[in-house]
């Protein structure tokens, strides 16, 4: 029973960690620009085919690093032509725009790449267990959970001690006083949501190489992400860490006790959050009003 709970809050870590790098990319575009970007799961998808085509010719690690930067080019030129034209509108356009995005995205890889899942090849030596008694533990698995946390770290020192952190970081509370600063806010928010594409890229990159590709691996993972979000609390990219990682634990927790009820506990655990404290367990009253 002992190995089979830490098997299961092993998994939960690992999926919570992909929970965690998506929801934090949704959580920055979401906090800055007030979009709800329904085709985030979809770039993830992106991130990984892009990867999977590279892979012969620069090989996992080339793969790995340039994979989310050309998913972050091509998140900025759909900003740039589409998502730009909701700003300061009503959240529903945004929503009802990413939620056609979504489609067109998963669409997109079925012509591209074909309909039935591919393989994405990880190195031999990161295939291997730690040992014969954690099987289950495999150094991809830890090279997962740490380029996540390197990455987390990464992005929260850019957003407190580079002038574009720190004008993100202000946009989020007032933006229109940023603007009547002098900041080109539109500028600012084609950054803010490359870095949020950026993330999703190389989530994509990383479940690949755990799960494989299917062009609807990011549906079963963006949910989750939102679910994180509202745990956490809207505005707080500490509270949205803390959510993922919360959610994906308690998802292999109960697969152990409760099998059937590891997907519907992240909702439970969201509706006991919201009754308790509705801004959610970081965020700030009054986000998005």
């Amino acid at each position: 029973m002992t190995q089979l709970l830490l098997f299961n809050i092993t998994n939960g870590l690992i999926i919570g960690a992909f929970y965690v790098l998506m929801a934090i990319g949704l959580s920055l575009i979401l906090n800055l620009s007030n979009v709800i970007n329904f085709a985030h799961g979809g770039f993830l998808v992106v991130g990984g085919y892009i990867a999977y085509t590279l892979e012969p010719y620069l090989g996992f690690w080339g793969a790995l690093i340039v994979s989310p930067f050309l998913t972050a080019i091509i998140g900025l030129a759909v900003e740039k032509t589409l998502i730009s034209r909701v700003y300061g509108r009503d959240p529903l356009y945004s929503l009802l725009l990413t939620f056609g995005l979504a489609f067109i995205l998963e669409d997109g890889t079925r012509v591209i790449w074909g309909a039935n899942g591919k393989p994405f090849t990880i190195p031999a030596a990161l295939a291997q267990p730690l040992s014969n008694q954690f099987f289950f533990i495999t150094s991809y698995r830890l090279f997962m959970v740490a380029v996540v946390a390197v990455t987390i770290v990464l992005l929260f020192l850019l957003l407190r001690y580079t002038r574009a952190g720190v004008r993100i970081r202000a946009g989020t509370l007032d933006l229109e006083t940023v603007s009547a600063l002098g900041v080109n806010v539109r500028a600012l928010r084609s950054l803010n949501f490359a870095v949020g594409i950026f993330l999703a890229g190389l989530s994509g990159v990383l479940a690949a190489g755990q799960l494989g590709l299917e062009p609807t691996m990011g549906a079963g993972l963006l949910m989750p992400s939102f679910i994180a979000i509202i745990v956490g609390g809207v505005g707080s990219l500490t509270g949205t860490l803390v959510g993922g990682l919360l959610i994906g634990v308690a998802s292999g927790v109960t697969a152990v006790f409760f099998p059937a009820a590891s997907e519907a506990i992240m909702y439970v655990l969201m509706a006991v959050v919201l009754l308790v404290r509705p801004r959610g367990l970081f965020g700030e009253e009054g986000m998005l009003t």
